[in-house]
């Protein structure tokens, strides 16, 4: 008689228990224990509980290649989920075989884990083995399917509605009522003020803090005091929240004629525009990709798009700030180029026309494109293609957690038809499409990895660029982690080649992500263990640092209204006539409009609970000791950097925390 030790650890979530009979089948290279019930006296699969059984078998079994686990009824108690963590088997010989699962487990069922240990196909040569990987995918592609969300944009998964969507795809229970709660909260305290209801102009820009007061901070605060600065108008294109617009600008656009004369004054007598260009101090925010898209209208009233183009120079002492700014891709008597020196609401309006078409090019391209829908895509393919056993299955998990929960409510919130697009938001829901069709044919694998993009838009050299140094270190910190995982499953590049599981994920990334477009650069296969790496460091950085960067700092931003309006209810200026606060009053987004993307803006705020941080992995997917002294080894480097972050923001005025690392999610979660 042989007596295998069995160990069930069930998870700590709200509901994680289960009162359903669990039976264990232990499937070794000699044979297979009988089906056995694993029961104590007393409730055994209780939440956060660590459960240990004795599964006799006739003779050993030779080493466990996978455990087949079945959830049955017992008694006449009704069915209820169960979140299995980890089994681990100890042998009668002493050696212990691990299996993660990591999952909810609902329904009555029979499911199959492998041993822990990570295998490419060709490392899995047991033919059971390659049997249990092969209809593995197969049920997997069956699970998770795709569906086309609009023509032109990358395809998502095919559920329709979070309360249909299976318990592994949703939040847990905790981050669930903290997300929900919150913007219950924040849509109440704004209703209970009145705003949300309100379909008219603020009547002083000062009311406009009084929205959220409660949930002010050194952020918001500045935001409010410094907004109307140029000096700060200029920082946020490096440190604000969509800090991938600038690009350094050598030759002046065709369509954008500035002039030495019209700068000359925001220059100074020492230089001139001509001198600036060629020592590469000046810049460039183009907003072409909105030019023509559709408007709707809020509250029964027209709202109003622009395509701006606004030039920036950085001064000497680090400041960067705007020079000339014009409101459309046309020049000409009816579009101007508004200056520092014109009348102050005017030249404020002309500021806040580029800081709303910077809310429509955020919220449509940088965070719901490249923050959400593309990191959608890398979590559906993950699910669909790699099976549990794959080193990359294990290397990206973490990274996907949530991530599809959050686009179907992206879906259903914001996007559906009365949704908040439709009601604060100049583009509406059909608008933003166009705006997603037209930034995806432009996405290119340059535009998603860091390096690259950085050195596209010639931005290596800017000074105060604290998202470029952060960013850079997190990308290198990455880049090294995925290096030595890479290198351990991957001793060389054939193996790359022939590993069909990998080659067929990067392949349906390409096509349901980037709808095949051979022009985005984006690779269909790979060929290298470094063309591996960079995909793989890619991929982990987009879903983590990448929305994090985006993503957080939305509210403090946002929370005074005139610095990242939603909409405008008036046309651009077409002269450069003295504005008073009034028609800016009567420009900017309603007390309603305002209100309710500020409740949205505050529910996305990363929030504590049940959040991991970049390089917090929990789950034990990794069970051998190379990948486990990478992952702390990994540990160890972003808590160095976040050291050198956290001296470095001592010195400044505005600290540059969303790339903290403790600030960084490990997925694009909220």
């Amino acid at each position: 008689m042989a007596l295998y030790k069995v160990q069930v650890t069930t998870g700590k979530w709200l509901l994680a228990g289960t009162l359903d009979s669990i039976y264990i089948t232990l499937v070794g290279t000699e044979g297979q224990s009988p089906k056995h019930l694993l029961d104590k006296f007393g409730l055994d699969f209780t939440r956060e509980a660590v459960s240990e059984y004795t599964v006799p078998c006739e003779k050993p079994l030779g080493p466990i290649l996978l455990i087949r686990v079945s959830k049955e009824p017992h008694c006449f108690l009704p069915e209820n989920i169960w979140y299995c963590n980890i089994i681990r088997v100890t042998s009668p010989g002493g050696e212990t075989y691990n299996f993660p699962c990591y999952q909810w487990i609902e329904g009555y069922r029979t499911f199959e884990l492998p041993e822990g240990t990570a295998k490419t196909p060709g490392d899995d040569t047991h033919p059971l083995l390659q049997k249990h990987r092969r209809e593995e995918v197969v049920r997997r592609k069956e699970r998770y399917q795709w569906k086309e969300y609009s023509p032109g944009i990358p395809w998502c998964a095919n559920v329709d509605s979070i309360v249909t969507a299976e318990f592994n795809l949703q939040y847990s229970f905790p981050k669930a009522a903290a997300f929900y709660g919150r913007g219950g909260a924040a849509a109440f305290e704004s209703k209970l003020k009145g705003y949300l209801d309100c379909p008219y102009s603020w009547k002083k820009l000062e009311d406009i803090q009084k929205i959220f007061s409660f949930y002010q901070n050194n952020v918001s605060e500045y935001v409010a005091k410094h907004w109307k600065e140029d000096a700060f108008f200029g920082y946020q294109f490096l440190n604000g929240v969509n800090p991938i617009v600038i690009q350094k600008c050598t030759k002046l656009p065709e369509n954008f004629p500035v002039t030495q004369e019209m700068v000359a004054i925001s220059l100074g007598k020492a230089t001139n525009l001509s001198k600036e260009l060629q020592n590469g101090t000046i810049y460039l925010a183009n907003y072409k990709i909105l030019e023509g898209i559709s408007a709707t209208k809020v509250n029964e009233q027209q709202q109003y798009i622009a395509a701006p183009l606004c030039l920036l120079h950085q001064k000497p002492s680090g400041e960067v700030i705007p020079l000339a700014i014009q409101l459309s891709q046309h020049p000409g008597p009816d579009s101007p180029i508004f200056l520092p020196s014109d009348p102050e609401w005017l030249w404020t309006l002309a500021k806040t026309w580029v800081r709303n078409a910077e809310f429509h090019v955020h919220e449509g391209v940088t965070h719901l494109l490249c923050g959400h829908f593309i990191p959608e895509v890398f979590a559906v393919a993950t699910l669909r293609l790699l099976p549990m056993c794959h080193p990359l299955y294990k290397l990206l998990t973490p990274h996907m957690r949530y991530s599809i929960h959050i686009t179907i409510q992206a879906r259903t919130l914001l996007l559906s038809p009365r949704g908040v697009f439709d009601l604060a938001i100049a583009t509406g829901r059909v608008g933003l499409v166009e705006v997603l069709s037209k930034a995806l044919k432009s996405i290119s694998y340059t535009t998603l990895c860091l390096p690259d993009n950085l050195k596209a838009r010639g931005v290596e050299n800017l000074k105060n660029y604290y998202f470029r140094d952060d960013a850079l270190k997190i990308w290198e910190a990455v880049e090294s982690f995925v290096s030595g995982i890479i290198g351990y499953y991957y001793p060389s590049d054939t193996l790359v080649q022939e590993d069909h599981e990998l080659q067929a994920w990067v392949g349906e990334v390409f096509t349901k992500g980037f709808l095949g477009r051979q022009s985005s650069g984006i690779p269909s296969s790979l060929k290298t263990k470094a063309e591996l790496t960079k995909f793989m460091t890619m991929v982990i950085y987009t879903c983590s640092a990448y929305h994090a960067a985006v993503n957080s700092g939305q509210f403090e931003m946002g929370t005074f209204m005139p610095n990242f309006p939603s909409t405008m209810r008036k046309p651009p200026p077409r002269t450069k006539d003295p504005v008073t606060l009034q028609e800016f009053l009567d420009t900017i987004p309603a007390m309603n409009s305002t209100s309710l993307v500020l409740s949205v803006l505050w529910v996305l705020r990363n929030e504590n609970l049940d959040m991991r941080s970049l390089g917090t992995y929990p789950d034990e997917h990794f069970t051998e000791q190379e990948p486990k002294r990478l992952i702390t080894e990994f540990q160890w480097r972003l808590a160095k950097l976040s050291q050198e972050i956290g001296e470095r923001n001592k010195g400044l005025d505005l600290p540059y925390t969303y790339l903290d690392p403790p600030n960084i999610e490990n997925s694009a979660a909220v």
